[in-house]
């Protein structure tokens, strides 16, 4: 039987940028992204802009295991991306989850 720690580690992001931020907020998130998809263990790493509101993100990501996520969180360019966007957002929300089927 396997358990939940042997499972890919799914993560939902949400961000909301400052409206007056948006641009910036995307660029960087942009720019993230990119080098994220390179980064060990990651599995996908997707970025959405909400469509109704487009001051609203998702990064959708799956990582091979807890190890490999923080990693990435330590990152430099998971870093950067936190310092550049320093009073830029209104909301990051992280919500971990793991397939259950």
């Amino acid at each position: 039987m396997s358990t939940q720690a042997n499972k890919p580690l799914t993560i939902v992001a949400t961000i909301k940028a400052k409206p007056e931020h948006v641009e910036q907020v995307k660029t960087e998130l942009l720019k993230l992204t990119a080098t994220s998809q390179d980064d060990q263990g990651c599995i996908q790493y997707d970025l959405h802009q909400e469509n109704e509101n487009s001051n609203g993100f998702v990064v959708y990501e799956i990582w091979e295991n807890n190890e490999c996520l923080q990693q990435h969180v330590q990152s430099p360019h998971f870093q950067n991306y936190v310092q550049v966007t320093d009073g830029m957002v209104d909301e990051f929300v992280v919500t971990e989850m793991t397939v259950i089927s």
